[in-house]
C-alpha cells in the first residue's frame, strides 16, 4: 500500500467531501468555472476508481480552464498525487516542479516538496546503481526540513534521510572494499573518508574508521593509522571493529587476503563433514 502518511496529508489539505461544496457555492451562472469543477470533480472521481491517467487529464483540464481560481493549485496537486499513487514517478516530478514554479506562495508548498521527495524516494530500483534518485530525494527532504521544521513533513523526512544516508554509506564501504581486495589503497582511502566525512551517523562508521586503520597500517603509515584506532577506540570502544583494529598493532597481526574460492570450498567441506 501507497504511503499511508501521504494519503492522509492530501486528504487533510482538501477533504473531497467538501469540495464540490466549497465550490459549487461560488460558481454559479459562470460556464467557465462550471466547466472547472466538472472538470474536477470529474477527475476526482476517475482517481477513486483507479483511472489514473484519466484523473490527471481532468485535473489539468480543470487548472487551465479557470488557473485564477484557488482550486487551480489545488487541482495541480491532486494530479501530481494521482500521478505518484500509481507509481508514474517521472509525470509527478514534473507537475510538482510546475507547481513550485507557477505557485511558489502557495500555502501548500510545503507538501509538494515533500511529494517530490517521495517520488525521487519510490523510484529507488536498485541502490547499487541509481545513486541519483537517492541524492534527488535527499536534496528535497532537506528542503522540507530546513524550510518546514515544525512541520510532520519534516519530522517523516527526517526518519528516511537517515535510511537514505545509511544506503548511500554502504555503496562507499562496498566500493572501499573492492579497491582493498584489488590492493588499490588510495582510493580505498578516498571511498572510506567519504563515510567519515558525510555519513559519520549510520552504521557504516565503525567499519570505515576500522578499514582506515588497516589500509594506512598496510601501507606503512602508522601514524594515521594509530590517528584513526584512537579516534575508533574512544567514540566505539565496546564495537567488535575497534577488537579488529586493537589487533593490528600486535607484533603477531597479519594481514588477512581471503581467497574467495578457497573460502567457499572450505564453507562447502565443513557443511560435508557435519553430516558425519
Amino acid at each position: 500500500m501507497k504511503n499511508l502518511f501521504l494519503i492522509i496529508c492530501l486528504i487533510s489539505i482538501f477533504s473531497c467531501s467538501q469540495k464540490s461544496e466549497e465550490i459549487s457555492t461560488k460558481i454559479e451562472g459562470d460556464s467557465l468555472e462550471t466547466q472547472m469543477i466538472e472538470a474536477y470533480n470529474a477527475g476526482v472521481q476517475a482517481m477513486e476508481q483507479g483511472d489514473i491517467l484519466f484523473a490527471t487529464k481532468k485535473f489539468n483540464e480543470a487548472e487551465l480552464l479557470f488557473p485564477q481560481s484557488e482550486w487551480a493549485p489545488k487541482a495541480s496537486l491532486m494530479a501530481s498525487y494521482a500521478y505518484w499513487k500509481d507509481a508514474y514517478y517521472s509525470n509527478s516530478v514534473n507537475e510538482l516542479k510546475r507547481f513550485i514554479k507557477l505557485y511558489p506562495k502557495n500555502e501548500n508548498l510545503n507538501y509538494a516538496y515533500y511529494l517530490l521527495a517521495m517520488n525521487y524516494y519510490d523510484s529507488i530500483i536498485d541502490e547499487k546503481k541509481d545513486l541519483r534518485s537517492l541524492t534527488e530525494a535527499k536534496k528535497y527532504f532537506n528542503i522540507v526540513i530546513k524550510q518546514y521544521p515544525k512541520s510532520d513533513y519534516a519530522l517523516d523526512g527526517k526518519y528516511k534521510l537517515e535510511l537514505i544516508d545509511d544506503i548511500l554509506a554502504a555503496k562507499e564501504i562496498y566500493i572501499a572494499r573492492h579497491y582493498i581486495k584489488k590492493e588499490k589503497w588510495i582510493a580505498a582511502i578516498n571511498r572510506l573518508k567519504v563515510i567519515i566525512s558525510d555519513y559519520d551517523t549510520t552504521i557504516y562508521i565503525e567499519e570505515a574508521l576500522h578499514r582506515l586503520v588497516e589500509v594506512y597500517y598496510i601501507i606503512g603509515l602508522e601514524d594515521e593509522s594509530k590517528k584513526y584506532a584512537k579516534t575508533l577506540g574512544y567514540n566505539y570502544q565496546s564495537s567488535e571493529w575497534y577488537k579488529e583494529s586493537y589487533r593490528i598493532f600486535n607484533k603477531d597481526y597479519k594481514v588477512k587476503k581471503i581467497d574467495q574460492k578457497n573460502e567457499s570450498k572450505k564453507n562447502l567441506l565443513d557443511k560435508i563433514k557435519s553430516f558425519f
